[in-house]
């Protein structure tokens, strides 16, 4: 039987993503060329549609119009409505999602706009892929609905600021062996120095220099527990020349030495 509880308000699912989907099938849909309008439902699988057309599409009664750019996202059992305006071509990919972890809350139906050159390459890598890896073309869907899920957060609020801490924390992640500078992260995320304060301390909960400490103190845990590197060498990979002050650093986060985590 169908999982009703899929459809939050008529116009967004619950997605479970804890885990990747099973895809049944996936390609490139043709329709419109003999009939206008088709109507159908499939009972076990979700649909994933990337538009490069106009059309109506009525999901249980729920009226989109969808156009080039646009995907959906239809749950099992939902029934489908869609009236075209001529030969009409999509890239689609039914799969099986898991019925338990956390759900993201994405549209029925959104519009890609600038990403939808991504979401295309995906999927289209996806479908070479799975005559012949259908496990790599299942990663690929879901970092499709990953893609989806992410593309719903700014909903109701502008999408520069989650850009900026974006690309704030892609340049943190990638210089952590490096000298880091507020600035420099800031000139990296494009916006001032102030304004990314503030956008970390609204989106993280803290500052970019905590922020900063705890990647890297998170990183030399994992080295020294999990590496047979040096203790220097840990603690050149994460920034921090000075033995003495990343023996100090590892005491204050990590509630030991550098041997005592190591040990621990």
């Amino acid at each position: 039987m169908p999982e009703r509880f899929w459809i939050r308000t008529g116009r967004t699912v619950a997605v479970p993503l804890d885990e990747p989907p099973q895809v049944a099938s996936l390609g490139v849909g043709v329709h419109g060329t003999t009939n206008r309008v088709d109507v159908f439902r499939l009972p076990d699988l979700w649909q994933l549609h990337l538009y490069r057309y106009t059309a109506e599409l009525v999901v249980d009664g729920v009226l989109h119009v969808v156009r080039p750019g646009h995907v959906s996202l239809v749950p099992p059992g939902a029934e489908v409505r869609y009236r075209y305006r001529g030969r009409s071509e999509h890239l689609y990919a039914h799969l099986r999602l898991p019925g338990a972890g956390d759900r993201a809350d994405v549209p029925v139906v959104q519009d890609a706009g600038a990403r939808t050159p991504d979401l295309s390459e995906l999927l289209l890598r996806a479908i070479a892929l799975a005559p012949r890896s259908p496990r790599r073309a299942d990663a690929e869907v879901w970092s499709v609905l990953w893609e989806l899920a992410e593309l719903a957060e700014p909903a109701g609020r502008e999408k520069g600021p989650h850009a900026s801490l974006a690309a704030a924390v892609a340049h943190i992640e990638s210089h952590l062996a490096e000298r880091l500078l507020v600035p420099e992260v800031a000139r990296a995320a494009g916006v001032s120095h102030n304004h990314l304060l503030r956008l970390f301390r609204a989106e993280t909960g803290t500052t970019v220099v905590a922020y900063i400490r705890q990647r890297r103190m998170e990183r030399a845990r994992h080295l020294l527990r999990e590496s047979t590197l040096s203790i220097p060498a840990v603690a050149a990979a994460v920034g921090i020349d000075d033995l003495q002050a990343f023996n100090k650093a590892c005491r204050r986060e990590l509630g030991a030495s550098p041997r005592g985590v190591r040990a621990g």
